[in-house]
């Protein structure tokens, strides 16, 4: 039997960029349970993503196939809103060193992982792919968005001049094993998630949330967002960027209620209303996804156990 055209095999070279992080060992775990063998990893020590010259020694000695673009700077509100010009430097350079390299040395696709806050502050609910730049973006990370922005244009202008396939897709919010749990840098799942455990360590009576616990967010488990991007890898080929996500949503209070209970911790919540929300809602029209034949399958309540169980596991290697 013939493989797709755009099947991933055993002998396949793939470089999966940023495969340390959250979303890029997901992305290799993903792959090599599927068999594929000719994985081109390489860390920051290895490869600065960020300097050009390297980018395109690296990719003219290693010559994949395929590049799932999964590298980028990363953080929550206030790591958003106090490294401005980082995350969008940064991202802005991995992102054009890396597609460009990847097109001059004749890789056949190129995946493109971005994120939902590309879309405006008050978007409609749920955000389809064609809410963006219709309006102004959340303040706390427009450098982040800008640059994802940028990135997905760069894509559809490739495959527009080039002919080059390269996809770009839309994650949710993320969490799951590997995530980073800093209490000054880290998105909102994995920071409550901490936040209890050392609660219910120290016997505290609280916990306090960022914001008035009443914006909304969906939540994607990691390794869903890897089995679509492998999928979406093999068998899509469009300009059109698509949302990766659930499709449902949840408060940041019920959010808080439900890590409490995953993590067994039995003292009151307190909300902080002097730090800021983020944008109200972000929920993810995924109707484009769910047609072409995909659609999550880990339960929020689920995955958070799973990651709480990594965390605990990991937990002397965290404090380091």
């Amino acid at each position: 039997m013939n493989s797709a055209p755009g099947a991933l095999t055993p002998q396949s070279r793939i470089f999966v960029a940023g495969h340390r992080g959250l979303v890029g060992s997901a992305i290799v775990r993903r792959l090599q349970a599927q068999g594929c063998t000719q994985l081109l990893l390489a860390d920051r020590a290895q490869l600065d993503l960020r300097q050009q010259g390297a980018v395109n020694e690296w990719f003219a000695a290693q010559r994949p196939e395929v590049v799932i673009l999964a590298a980028a700077h990363v953080g929550g509100i206030l790591a958003n809103d106090s490294y401005a010009a980082e995350f969008l430097h940064d991202n802005l350079a991995i992102q054009t060193h890396v597609i460009d390299a990847a097109w001059r040395n004749g890789a056949r696709k190129l995946t493109f992982l971005g994120s939902s806050c590309i879309y405006p502050k008050l978007a409609p609910q749920p955000m389809n792919e064609d809410c963006l730049l219709t309006g102004p973006l959340e303040p706390t990370n427009e450098w982040y968005a800008i640059a994802k922005i940028a990135g997905i244009k760069m894509c559809q202008a490739y495959r527009r001049q080039y002919g080059f396939d390269a996809i770009a897709l839309m994650p949710t919010n993320l969490y799951g094993p590997g995530d980073n749990f800093s209490l000054q840098n880290s998105h909102v799942l994995p920071a409550l998630i901490r936040k209890f455990h050392e609660a219910r360590e120290t016997g505290a009576p609280a916990v306090t949330v960022w914001g008035t616990g009443t914006p909304r967010r969906e939540f994607l488990h990691v390794d869903d967002l890897a089995d679509a991007a492998v999928f979406l890898t093999e068998r899509y080929s469009a300009a059109q960027w698509l949302n990766v996500g659930i499709g449902s949503d949840i408060s940041i209070a019920e959010l808080a209620a439900l890590v409490g209970r995953v993590v067994g911790y039995t003292g009151a919540l307190q909300f902080d209303t002097s730090k800021p929300d983020g944008t109200p809602r972000k929920l993810l029209d995924v109707g484009r996804l769910h047609a072409l034949g995909w659609k999550a399958s880990t339960r929020l309540e689920a995955g958070i156990r799973r990651t709480y169980e990594w965390y605990l596991q990991h937990l002397q290697d965290l404090r380091r």
